[in-house]
Order: C-alpha cells, then structure tokens, then sequence
C-alpha cells in the first residue's frame, strides 16, 4: 500500500510535510552527530582513568605502595618532573581536573542531546502520520529505538542511587567506582558492565535509530515516485 503513489490533488499538503521532514531530518543529523562525539569523549575519558594515562586522586601506584610511606615519597619527588603519563606527555598539562571538567560538559550535552534526538525522531513521526508520506514502519522503529537510548543517558544515579544507573556520569562517580573496583572480582565486573557495556548498548541504540530514520526517509522518496 505503501507504494501508492500519492494523490496529485494532495501535493501542495505533501509538499508542506516534506518541508517540515527536511527541517526535522536535518536537526536530528546534527543530535545525532552530538551524542556521538559526547559519547566518544565520556568513553576516552573513562579510559585514560582505568588505564592510568590520568592519575585519579587518592590511587597509589604499585610500585610506590612496594616502597613504603618515607621512600614512596622521596621516589615520587624524585620522579615527578619525568612522571606525567603519555597523554600529559603529548598534549602537555592534562590531569584530573581537566578530564573531570571534560565529563561534567560531555555529559552534560550527552543528556540533553540524547533527548532531543529522540524528540526529533517523534516530530518526524508525526509529520508521517498526518501528512501520510508512508515509512511508518521504518520511523516508528526509530523513535522506540532513541526513545530507550535517552532513557539509558539519563544518569538515574542522581535520582535512585547506584541501583539504577544511565551513561552520563560524574567524576566523583568514577572516583567511588575506581575505589570500589578493587574490592573483589563482583566489583570489577559490575564497574565494566557500568561504564563499558551499558555505553556500547546506548552506541548501538544510536546506530539503529538513526539507520532506521534513513531507511524512513527512503521509503518516502520511494513512495512519491521521486527516486
């Protein structure tokens, strides 16, 4: 039914719904675009910390604990000038500070991104529905899609406690994970299921949401016999 074309006494409404999609289409692009990178950043940054590129406050290095108190701190005065990591090594002074500033704003703009991907993935709905342009399938899909996707940022964390957890995150909240990671296997494997997994599930959800709104703009195209 979909590859009906449409009535030509309908045009004129048709070609108002095709203005408005092209005007959601593109937004949702751009948040699209946004989230991804505020994702990317979130995970680099999780990365530098876990690795040890970005010393976090209140971690002992091993080989500081090995020495003792006295000796730890004459080693650490020893080699401190030498002792900046390899990404303070590439692109100069980067400590916590700024990695901690990085995931206030990252995330920041990560929440309210995700929210308004999803909510340019309904208004495109919408418009399909009462301009009848087809695709249905395809943007309902979509919307479902980046609808979980902003749920899974939003950090509930705030809200429940570490019961229920989002992507977006704080440096504090890296701080007590990183504390609570070495408290046994349970530990670790929950703090990678936080900070890891649920990112790559929220990545995919992006993916797919936005695969499926192109495959939507498709089938229009499709349907009014203009490819």
């Amino acid at each position: 039914m979909n590859d009906v074309p449409v009535n030509p006494n309908n045009m004129v409404e048709t070609s108002d719904s095709l203005e408005a999609v092209g005007v959601f289409r593109a937004w949702k692009n751009i948040f699209f675009a946004i989230v991804l990178i505020c994702l990317l950043l979130t995970q680099a940054a999780f990365w530098a910390v876990d690795l040890g590129f970005i010393e976090a406050p209140g971690t002992v290095k091993p080989a500081d604990a090995a020495l003792g108190s006295t000796d730890a701190a004459a080693a650490t005065a020893a080699v401190e000038p030498n002792d900046k990591g390899l990404v303070q090594g590439l692109v100069g002074e980067f400590d916590f500070d700024l990695v901690a500033r990085v995931i206030g704003v990252a995330s920041g703009i990560l929440i309210v991104s995700g929210i308004l991907f999803a909510l340019a993935v309904f208004f495109c709905l919408m418009v399909s529905l009462v301009g009848r342009l087809g695709g249905i399938n395809h943007i309902s899909r979509a919307f479902i899609l980046g609808l979980i996707m902003a749920a899974l940022i939003i950090p509930w964390q705030r809200l429940f406690g570490s019961n229920v957890v989002g992507v977006a995150y704080g440096a504090d909240e890296l701080l007590r994970w990183l504390d609570a990671k070495g408290e046994g296997l349970p530990n670790v494997i929950f703090y990678y299921l936080r900070f890891t997994a649920l990112w790559v599930v929220v990545l995919l959800l992006l993916i797919m949401s936005q695969v499926r709104s192109s495959g939507w703009s498709k089938s229009i195209l499709r349907r009014l016999e203009i490819i």
